[in-house]
């Protein structure tokens, strides 16, 4: 006997694929996989990032070492989402993604204080090396779990699983704010650049956080669908 479909509706622009049950909870598992992967990375990321960032008096550094915690929370989440009874659960969805958002709001304040006060205040960050070379690594391996993620999230309908995809591209977006800030201060002594980057990273923190709350993310192009979500539109 052949498994019946299952057909999860999701509250994304587009309708979720038909898939098959058993198709369905490998999607899962390949999710929670993802996520626990991404959590890995992201804790040592957070803390080489702040320890680095304390080093050289770094803001940009250092938040974006918060925001590592943030989204290894999110990952926790996803794990939590895909794990027992919550496989199907909507409500699930919707609080992780409201607590996420909740979390990028407190996170976008303090950064641009900071960004500002290092601004008007002339602070030098010393050069960075280690963080430059954890933004680099950040700006490879973020994309590839983000894409891995949003996708997944696609064929399933899950709105929480393309929200955590979301986030990586993120992490990738400050990761290069970041590394562009960085090199900038330590090749031609352009200390501005460092709390200028944490701005437009405080920015992005904003933006993300409304997403999340409103359950909007980015999408990326898949087989057979084009990328329609108004923020890849710009």
């Amino acid at each position: 006997m052949s498994t019946p479909p299952l057909v999860v509706v999701s509250p994304a622009p587009r309708a979720a694929a038909r898939v098959s049950r058993a198709e369905w909870l490998r999607l899962a598992r390949r999710a929670r996989w993802l996520s626990w992967a991404s959590l890995a990375y992201m804790a040592l990321e957070g803390a080489v990032a702040i320890a680095a960032g304390l080093a050289a008096g770094s803001i940009a550094l250092i938040g974006f070492g918060i925001d590592s915690a943030i989204e290894g929370f999110a990952s926790v989440v996803i794990v939590w989402r895909f794990t027992g009874a919550r496989l199907l659960s909507d409500d699930a969805e919707r609080r992780a993604q409201r607590l996420v958002a909740l979390q990028f709001f407190l996170l976008a304040p303090y950064i641009a204080v900071q960004s500002a006060r290092d601004l008007l205040g002339g602070d030098h960050p010393d050069a960075s090396w280690v963080g430059m070379a954890l933004a680099a690594s950040s700006v490879v391996l973020m994309p590839l779990l983000g894409i891995a993620k949003q996708r997944i999230g696609e064929r399933m309908g899950s709105v929480a699983t393309r929200g955590e995809g979301a986030q990586n591209l993120l992490c990738a977006y400050m990761a290069a704010a970041l590394l562009a800030g960085l090199a900038g201060n330590a090749v031609l002594g352009l200390w501005w650049l460092d709390p200028a980057a944490a701005l437009a990273i405080a920015a992005l923190a904003v933006r993300e956080g409304v997403g999340a709350w409103r359950g909007e993310s980015c999408c990326v192009p898949t087989a057979g669908a084009a990328c329609d979500d108004s923020c890849c539109s710009g």
